[in-house]
């Protein structure tokens, strides 16, 4: 039984190995930032409907989030590529090194993943750019701090721990609560208009 076990996981890692290396490694980080972001959206959208009976799944929601997902992976792609070049190091001997890349990913691309979330969202639901803008400055602060509280540590395992082809498969394997964490942010219905509601 361990034998047929052992083979079937020989297998499944035979199958899978090639979406992360080359060309499709881009198109693997790509797809699996789109999916997650639509699944945290779903999670999101079931608690609202558990929570409003009245609400209805909204596909086109999910869908966006899938785009806007879609759109970060060759952006993360690309910038984790970039940082290992920048900043070479792994592993605990390279710890003030990989300290360093955290606080470079959380100063510059964290604030800017999260300009591109609600600018995208915004876009995509038919918001105009003054509006998407004000979105984003009115809950930007509290998108930042809770970005702060989740992505320092997760990167230190991903730059000490992941090997570089795995590193947005690692990020997109936590995201899914974070991701629902975004959906809630993104479309919350304020205290007021919910008790009018």
């Amino acid at each position: 039984m361990a034998a047929r076990g052992g083979r079937w996981l020989r297998a499944l890692r035979a199958a899978v190995q090639p979406l992360f290396q080359g060309r499709a490694l881009l198109a693997t980080n790509t797809l699996g930032c789109g999916a997650l972001m639509a699944a945290g959206d779903g999670v999101r959208q079931a608690w609202e409907v558990r929570e409003r009976p009245e609400q209805r799944f909204d596909p086109r929601r999910s869908a966006s989030m899938f785009a806007v997902g879609c759109s970060m992976g060759p952006f993360l792609h690309a910038w984790y590529l970039w940082l290992d070049r920048l900043l070479p190091a792994s592993g605990l001997s390279g710890l003030p090194t990989v300290l360093k890349k955290v606080l470079i990913d959380q100063l510059v691309a964290s604030p800017v993943l999260g300009a591109w979330y609600f600018l995208g969202i915004g876009w995509l639901e038919g918001h105009t750019l003054h509006e998407s803008c004000q979105e984003l400055r009115d809950k930007f602060w509290e998108f930042y701090k809770a970005d702060w509280c989740l992505w320092p540590p997760a990167q230190l395992v991903n730059f000490l721990f992941v090997p570089p082809q795995f590193r947005v498969t690692y990020i997109n394997s936590l995201t899914l609560c974070w991701d629902a964490y975004l959906s809630y942010l993104k479309h919350r219905v304020p205290a007021a208009s919910a008790q009018q509601g």
